[in-house]
């Protein structure tokens, strides 16, 4: 282990010379202290991979030299000597971390054994430490997969505002990971061990909407049989995650600004206050600086929600952290569904790495899914994946021509629309509010969208 710094601690100044020369001579840099208060001194000013201390010194003993070694510097490896064993001392020593006891007089080729295995386990003890390292660059915060410098970026701001109370607008396009954003926030924080609620707000009727948040009483409106507390109380001490924030009503967005500036609710047909302590996390796919230009969402509420902006960046333009999340769905899928996948093909990445992905993630999990279910053998290869992938960009553009007859605009925009409704179903597997993110409309929309082209096709 070259370059290795070792104090070696004894009041006996032979002892300590003899430890350096044997230590120096096989390339290590040492540092002598004579006795515990200057060992002290050393440890405070600087680190050591190894410390061999006497156990029995004047005023500062080998213990206390141990005990402020492990606290400075828990990787530090520290070997005990002293010619007074005992086996009281001996567990004490243990119990405070130290690597070995050794007793005077020792053999010289016994001492260099034990000091070679003890930098053995330090250098292990370093391998593992930077392999964690690496391994939290890459696999980022919470369920997050990829070391591109973009989603690097993201993991810092993840950390640094996570035990903060400052409310985070997180953006981005469908299927890109924003409520695993508001997870991670969430995980990192102090706040781990209460509540995090979760609420598409797209997906709630806009006449529910206030009681959704807030809670109501009994007997507020025609229906409400019994009082509810709402989302914010459900996460008080928590984390409220609202998705789609500008699909919320303007006349909830007022009691929601209230709520965040004065961190108290009042739930509908109550005449009292409630306070609650919530880190609240809102998300949208849209563009919400033009949300508030055209008047969907209140420019005062954007600026309360957006103290601490969170880009996620869309697939396409981190390309580079594809091979990685393949691999990850790979492993995380086939474990799932009782099969041993090795891996992708080279053939097969290469298809996924060239497609666009205007799902994002959830996409590419979808199409690893689906490729996995079908697919046979140890390794996922292309054949599996759906044809539309494997067909060469250009392919994959819709031509646009108006034949010489011309053509019904407003027929031919529908039928468009309605193959991607359906294109969107069968990807989502049915599921709607995915196929909405996925075509980047609100809920609201698609199920309009859905119910108008369902009638349009009804019977003729």
């Amino acid at each position: 282990m070259p370059d290795t710094r070792v104090l070696v601690v004894d009041d006996e100044r032979s002892m300590r010379e003899l430890l350096a020369i044997m230590l120096k001579q096989v390339g290590h840099e040492v540092t002598v202290a004579d006795g515990g208060e200057h060992a002290l001194e050393a440890l405070r000013a600087g680190s050591f991979d190894l410390v061999i201390t006497d156990l029995r010194m004047r005023k500062v003993d080998g213990l206390a030299v141990l005990r402020a070694a492990k606290e400075l510097s828990p990787q530090t490896v520290v070997l005990v000597v002293t010619a007074f064993a005992s086996t009281e001392t001996a567990v004490e020593a243990m119990k405070l971390g130290a690597y070995d006891y050794i007793t005077k007089p020792f053999k010289m080729d016994e001492i260099k054994l034990t000091i070679a295995n003890a930098l053995e386990r330090k250098r292990l003890q370093d391998e593992n430490t930077a392999l964690k390292r690496q391994l939290r660059r890459e696999r980022g915060v919470g369920g997050f997969v990829g070391k591109s410098p973009l989603m690097l970026a993201v993991y810092e701001t993840i950390r640094k505002t996570a035990d903060s109370v400052s409310t985070i607008m997180v953006t981005g396009e469908s299927g890109t990971g924003k409520e695993l954003v508001a997870q991670a926030i969430h995980q990192e924080s102090a706040r781990r061990s209460r509540p995090f609620v979760s609420v598409n707000c797209g997906a709630v009727p806009e006449t529910l909407m206030e009681s959704e948040l807030f809670g109501h009483v009994k007997g507020a409106f025609t229906g409400a049989v019994a009082s509810t507390a709402g989302l914010f109380s459900a996460a008080d001490g928590g984390t409220l995650f609202l998705d789609e924030i500008t699909e919320i009503p303007q006349s909830v967005q007022v009691k929601l600004l209230r709520a965040i500036q004065e961190r108290e609710i009042r739930r509908v047909g109550d005449t009292r206050d409630v306070k609650v302590d919530v880190r609240l996390i809102a998300a949208s796919n849209r563009d919400v600086a033009r949300a508030v230009g055209e008047g969907v969402l209140r420019e005062d509420l954007f600026y309360r929600l957006n103290v601490i902006p969170i880009h996620l960046p869309p697939l396409r333009e981190r390309r580079e952290d594809i091979p990685l999340l393949v691999a990850h769905f790979i492993q995380k899928i086939s474990a799932e569904l009782g099969k041993t996948v090795r891996g992708v093909t080279p053939e097969a990445l290469a298809v996924l790495e060239q497609h666009r992905w205007p799902g994002n993630i959830r996409e590419l999990e979808n199409v690893i899914e689906r490729a996995l279910v079908l697919g046979s053998g140890d390794m996922l290869e292309a054949e599996a994946l759906p044809p539309d992938l494997r067909r060469p960009p250009d392919a994959q553009e819709v031509p646009i021509e108006i034949p010489p007859e011309g053509l019904d605009l407003e027929v031919t925009l529908d039928q468009i629309e309605h193959r991607y409704i359906q294109m969107a179903l069968a990807r989502t597997g049915g599921v709607q509010t995915r196929a909405a993110e996925l075509l980047r409309i609100s809920f609201r929309q698609f199920r309009y969208k859905l119910q108008k082209l369902t009638a349009r096709a009804g019977p003729r």
